[in-house]
């Protein structure tokens, strides 16, 4: 988990190479339809996957799932950097994704017009960096969630380390 442009999709997808555990983009199940339609299905579609003994997402934070899947998750990856290492990440991503009209989640693609919304990733990832750390950490002092294991990195050099290490 992180806030939007940390690389949560990039490691999600190494982390289940490396493993062979089944990798589910969170954003494909919760976007089903053009105009960005929500899945009115997504409880029940995520409940499904993550009744399985084995599974990545990768986010915990849509609030539709976001306790089903802290309940039954055993680790959580948190990649916890600082908007220096986001944001340029989040523009180049949003840049290169609008230019070449990238095809994204229901057929959707993002737009030079959706710049100006406030929903737009790099307006989201910048409004929602400090607001999302605190809901983590928050969250992690839960008792509830006392025997999830947490990964924290700070760095994109900290993360390399440790996938190189699986």
């Amino acid at each position: 988990m992180g806030v939007t442009g940390a690389g949560k999709s990039t490691l999600a997808r190494a982390v289940s190479g490396r493993l062979a555990l089944p990798y589910h983009e969170l954003d494909a199940l919760y976007f089903n339809g053009p105009g960005w339609a929500v899945n009115g299905e997504l409880a029940e579609d995520v409940a499904r996957l993550a009744a399985g003994p084995r599974w990545i997402v990768d986010s915990l934070g849509y609030p539709e799932v976001r306790d089903l899947l802290w309940d039954r998750a055993d680790t959580v990856l948190w990649l916890d950097y600082p908007r220096r290492v986001t944001m340029p990440r989040v523009l180049r991503r949003s840049v290169r994704r609008t230019v070449t009209r990238e095809v994204l989640f229901g057929g959707n693609r993002e737009t030079w017009k959706g710049w100006l919304s406030r929903e737009h990733p790099a307006w989201w990832s910048w409004s929602q960096h400090a607001t999302r750390r605190r809901e983590v950490e928050q969250r992690l002092r839960d008792p509830r969630f006392a025997p999830l294991g947490l990964v924290r990195f700070r760095h994109p050099r900290d993360t390399a380390a440790w996938l190189s290490s699986l």
